[in-house]
């Protein structure tokens, strides 16, 4: 969970591991909200990809078998709208355009896009008309998804029509244009779930149309990544802060697998883990014969959220003790010249992604950066990886399933479950309370069914009454959602009788609460967490 703290880190020389791979499709993205799902599709199919911004240069090296142009919010008619010269690309690789790709490449080999007179969202019923490679082994009538507001009117002269739905005549099409590979364009989209022959369509274009032989695996990016590495980092030493988390333990294990006991792993008690997770993260840790150092520093912790209640400000203290505490222990060791990181995919696109930076919304993400004195370069095996992937890497690694399969924790921990200020106190009740809900989501083969779980400590005292006597104490909220990405997410339906058995629980186990309510809030409109 801390490997945000270094996300934005200007040191001397950036290291950027990634596995030779032997072949690559290249996603130019129009700003879409879709083009990580075209990513993700082509990684599903054991193909390597890679998303640039629409304007950066490529490189026809002999690695890149094929582009996909993603969608876009934009029209293609807008005075502003992203442009690249779909002709010179073709020229070098085959070409596939999805919604905005499509609409663009037809107008710039001469078609017609106009704003539709009735705008296309949701589902549609696919037509074929004729037997195409792209196609194949796709019903004559089958459902996919559309999100447009323009329409292909006309096609180039060059084109052809491939799919129609009832609304336009346009669904799909092929352009052949000399001196060119093949282009494909979609008006719909191949990426979501509700097209059902989407994913093939998408196979078709890789394997049938740019003869990729779909063997990127998580075995192979080991085997690559740990040549990489060991060429790379060499009997050099590396330091990491570790956190107990899918990413960092994945890459950690990596790196190790690389220069075994030249990586010094730093675990760090920051006082707001979760119940006993100090302990059990060590133990895992020694299964797996990383070489990790446990620091204490619950105390720094507690004295820098001191009477701190905004949780901006509970987040920097958080992240600047951190920093001084993994800086002080760091420079206990000698010869340091690396630092790792469990930086994925999403984090990289995020940071380069068509519009810049994305704007900060909670700071932890990227506080400050290391003291200047400390001058290491970066290594980042995950950096090319979605979460799924880790995943898939970790279980080839043998990395517990438990482990893996956690759900999402927060960077500055339960210290943003907590409302308001922050007392060892506060921490022990919510540490009991969450531990009895997600122990019981376990028992109830629940927990895989919600997304992510957790308990929130309220700043809110209520009235209760416990045999003869009254009581004063705490209220707990309840949270589970349900989400793909946690870029939305519904909140979970549990069962009455299970929320009833948590709640008697919690109130009779944790002297301290006496109340427990359950969030049926979905996101949007709020957020997961609390703060």
């Amino acid at each position: 969970m801390f490997f945000f703290l270094f996300q934005h880190l200007q040191l001397p020389l950036n290291l950027y591991l990634r596995s030779s791979m032997t072949e690559k499709i290249l996603i130019l993205d129009f700003g879409s909200q879709y083009t990580q799902l075209i990513a993700r599709a082509v990684r599903e199919a054991n193909v390597y990809c890679e998303i640039v911004p629409y304007h950066k240069n490529i490189e026809y090296d002999p690695t890149l078998k094929g582009v996909i142009l993603s969608g876009s919010p934009f029209s293609v008619n807008d005075p502003n709208a992203p442009e690249v010269n779909i002709k010179a690309i073709a020229a070098h690789r085959n070409v596939l355009g999805i919604c905005y790709g499509a609409q663009l490449t037809a107008k710039m080999f001469g078609g017609r896009v106009e704003r539709s007179e009735k705008r296309e969202y949701g589902r549609a019923i696919l037509q074929t008309s004729v037997e195409n490679v792209l196609l194949s082994a796709v019903p004559e009538t089958s459902q996919v998804w559309m999100s447009h507001g323009d329409s292909i009117l006309e096609l180039p002269h060059n084109a052809a029509v491939l799919a129609t739905t009832n609304s336009i005549p346009i669904a799909a099409f092929k352009v052949d244009e000399p001196g060119c590979n093949e282009i494909f364009g979609l008006q719909f989209h191949p990426e979501v779930y509700h097209s059902e022959f989407g994913k093939k369509i998408i196979q078709n274009f890789l394997y049938s149309v740019c003869g990729c032989s779909g063997d990127w695996t998580p075995a192979h990016f080991i085997t690559d990544t740990v040549a990489a590495l060991k060429k790379q980092i060499g009997d050099k030493k590396v330091v990491m802060a570790l956190s107990g988390g899918v990413d960092s333990t994945v890459a950690a294990t990596l790196i190790h697998k690389a220069i075994g006991k030249n990586l010094f792993g730093i675990f760090v008690d920051n006082g707001v883990l979760r119940k006993d997770e100090f302990e059990a993260v060590l133990k895992t840790y020694e299964v797996l014969d990383l070489n990790v150092k446990g620091v204490d520093a619950k105390n720094e912790f507690y004295g820098a959220l001191d009477g701190l209640s905004n949780p901006e400000e509970k987040r920097k203290a958080i992240g600047k003790t951190f920093i001084e505490i993994f800086d002080q222990e760091a420079h206990s060791l000698t010869d340091i010249s690396f630092l790792g990181q469990g930086t994925i995919y999403p984090d990289v696109i995020e940071s380069v992604s068509v519009h810049g930076p994305s704007v900060t919304i909670k700071s932890h993400h990227n506080v400050g950066g290391l003291p200047d004195t400390m001058k290491l370069s970066l290594v980042e095996p995950l950096r090319y990886l979605f979460k799924d992937e880790v995943r898939k890497v970790g279980l080839e690694l043998g990395i517990p399933h438990d482990l893996l399969f956690r759900h999402p924790f927060p960077g500055p921990g339960l210290a943003i479950r907590i409302l308001g200020e922050i007392t060892p106190e506060k921490v022990r009740l919510l540490q009991e309370a969450d531990d009895i809900y997600i122990q019981g989501l376990k028992k109830h083969d629940l927990y895989n069914k919600v997304w992510q779980a957790g308990a929130i400590l309220l700043p809110v005292k209520s009235v209760g009454v416990m045999g003869d006597e009254r009581t004063y104490e705490f209220t707990v909220a309840l949270r589970a959602v349900t989400s793909v990405d946690g870029m939305t997410a519904d909140w979970a339906h549990l069962p009455y009788a299970f929320l009833g058995e948590i709640s008697n629980e919690i109130i009779n186990r944790v002297r301290g609460i006496n109340r427990v309510v359950y969030d049926i809030s979905s996101k949007p409109p709020a957020t997961i967490e609390w703060e």
